[in-house]
């Protein structure tokens, strides 16, 4: 709507409005009010013969003859405006003592009283002389001064005269009282107005609060509707997501989320390792010659010293770990024990109080940023060599030392390690916390967890890093989604996958470039990258 959004045109209605129906109300409409209300209007006759009539039915006169066709009216006078009504506010002569007078067409007044005052102090204002009389049918009020809200009431008692307007039977209804009077400077023309007795919610409290709901009704169809691809920022186009597979899940998940919210947008989700991604990312900027190619690389860790025109950018706090088959029979081990399991020294669980069961190790691939992060954070040294194939059986001429395999994906490790009585393997968090027959290790009595790996207790972890060639332009689809992933509904996706955003942590800067932090927890020294491998990538 250009410069004027809904959302704030319908704030500002939402109390703009009320705002000025209070002004209205007690301002303009309540300033200085006098009215009335007939509380009562009814003939003294038995619409049916009752024996328990008695005097109802032998009302008379003064003179002792009996009222024709008698009937009762109760008249309340009241203050209904917001300020005081003084006995010189009456539009009446100064010298007339009367403020307002009382007709009632068709009948007669036979008598008068003043039934109830709202304060005692009032009762000296109907005293003798005060102008309260009965003339010419006519009954007469004084001017009474009324603070807000007092009142007083008169009964009359009359009877029908023939007149006209007196109906054409001693059933037939009559016309309501003519009240005449007024005071200087009230609503409208000042005059006296019939009041209502206030017995359920005003037509104008209803509509006012029907107006508010339709404002918040209105302000809900605004955030859901389209105002919702600016706040994430849109953009089109297609975006190549590669790298860690252990971060895979969270860009799947994440892409599809961004898709349904700008339908514009595509991705491809290629995880396949980290270095892999890094490689990919450097060649496709290469081919392109200038400017970011559409493309992101995700790395569990650092890259290192390789492709020096990548860009790092901390996105995550990825917590791994350690996991057994469920009929290994151990649930912790000691960093000295996991070195002794991967040095060779330890071929059956029941070494270490588990079951009689080899032991058999599961590895990823030399270019996984997982393996990198297991090998520096845990081992201090690199994974034994391969020696099998299925896991389970070593390979002809194969090194002596226990039986391991390697698989090419975090979900191809955790099957293997499911599969295979006694294996032992390691993987995100999040993916191993959906298997069943796994058992996550805790290590030196430390579960895998936020606040044992922020406070150094838990080794097994890694800062997750999205690279781009060079610099991407602000309104381009990868850097769109790199925004997407820091905002909340990012944050949840994240966090459902066991990682952490950067910003939760304790010490934001484990999500830094080593370059960039302070000092880290401590951990064993790390090895040299082995052969074929040049990143910290997953």
């Amino acid at each position: 709507m250009g410069v004027f959004r809904w959302e704030i045109i319908l704030a500002v209605l939402g109390v703009v409005v009320p705002i000025a129906a209070a002004l209205y109300e007690f301002v303009f409409v309540g300033r200085k009010r006098l009215g009335y209300r007939v509380q009562m209007d009814t003939t003294a006759t038995d619409a049916v013969h009752s024996r328990y009539a008695g005097a109802l039915q032998q009302l008379q006169d003064g003179d002792g003859t009996r009222l024709a066709d008698p009937s009762f009216v109760l008249l309340r006078v009241e203050n209904s405006g917001a300020t005081h009504i003084d006995s010189g506010d009456y539009a009446a002569l100064p010298d007339d003592k009367v403020g307002i007078r009382v007709r009632f067409p068709g009948r007669r007044v036979a008598g008068m009283v003043v039934t109830e005052l709202s304060d005692d102090f009032l009762r000296p204002c109907f005293a003798d002389g005060s102008g309260l009389s009965v003339r010419d049918g006519v009954i007469e009020l004084p001017k009474v001064p009324l603070n807000r809200s007092a009142h007083y009431k008169v009964l009359a008692a009359l009877e029908r005269t023939g007149e006209e307007g007196s109906g054409s039977g001693p059933r037939a209804e009559f016309d309501p009282p003519e009240v005449v009077g007024g005071i200087k400077g009230g609503v409208g023309n000042g005059g006296i107005q019939e009041t209502r007795s206030q017995t359920g919610t005003s037509w104008r409290a209803v509509a006012l609060i029907c107006f508010l709901v339709l404002v918040v009704l209105g302000q809900l169809a605004v955030a859901l509707g389209g105002d919702d691809a600016a706040a994430l920022d849109c953009a089109e186009g297609k975006l190549v997501l590669s790298g860690s597979t252990a971060f895979g899940p969270v860009l799947r998940d994440a892409a599809e989320a961004y898709r349904k919210t700008c339908p514009d947008a595509e991705f491809a989700v290629r995880t396949e390792a980290s270095s892999e991604g890094l490689e990919e990312l450097d060649r496709a900027g290469r081919e392109q010659g200038s400017g970011s190619p559409a493309q992101l690389a995700f790395t569990d860790g650092e890259k290192g010293g390789a492709y020096p025109r990548l860009l790092p950018r901390p996105v995550a706090f990825s917590l791994f770990t350690l996991v057994v088959n469920g009929e290994a029979g151990v649930h912790d081990l000691s960093l000295e024990q996991i070195r002794r399991i991967y040095d060779g020294k330890v071929a059956n669980w029941k070494e270490l109080g588990g079951n009689d069961l080899p032991v058999l190790l599961v590895g990823r691939l030399n270019d996984s940023g997982t393996r990198r992060a297991f090998e520096q954070k845990v081992l201090g040294a690199q994974e034994p060599p391969l020696t099998s194939d299925d896991c389970r059986t070593p390979r002809p001429g194969a090194a002596s030392g226990p039986i391991r395999c390697e698989r090419s994906s975090t979900g191809g490790v955790l099957d293997a390690v499911e599969q295979v009585p006694g294996a032992l393997g390691y993987s995100a968090l999040g993916e191993a916390a959906d298997r069943r027959d796994l058992r996550p290790v805790s290590i030196d009595g430390h579960r895998a967890t936020l606040e044992g790996a922020d406070h150094g207790a838990y080794p097994f972890w890694e800062t997750e890093y999205a690279h781009t060639y060079g610099e991407p332009p602000a309104d381009s689809l990868a850097a769109g989604f790199l925004r997407y992933l820091t905002n909340e509904v990012g944050k949840d996706i994240v966090r459902s996958h066991g990682h952490r955003p950067c910003a939760e942590l304790q010490n934001p800067v484990l999500c830094r470039p080593t370059g960039q932090a302070g000092p880290r927890p401590a951990s064993p020294p790390a090895s040299p990258p082995a052969s074929g491998g040049e990143t910290d990538g997953g």
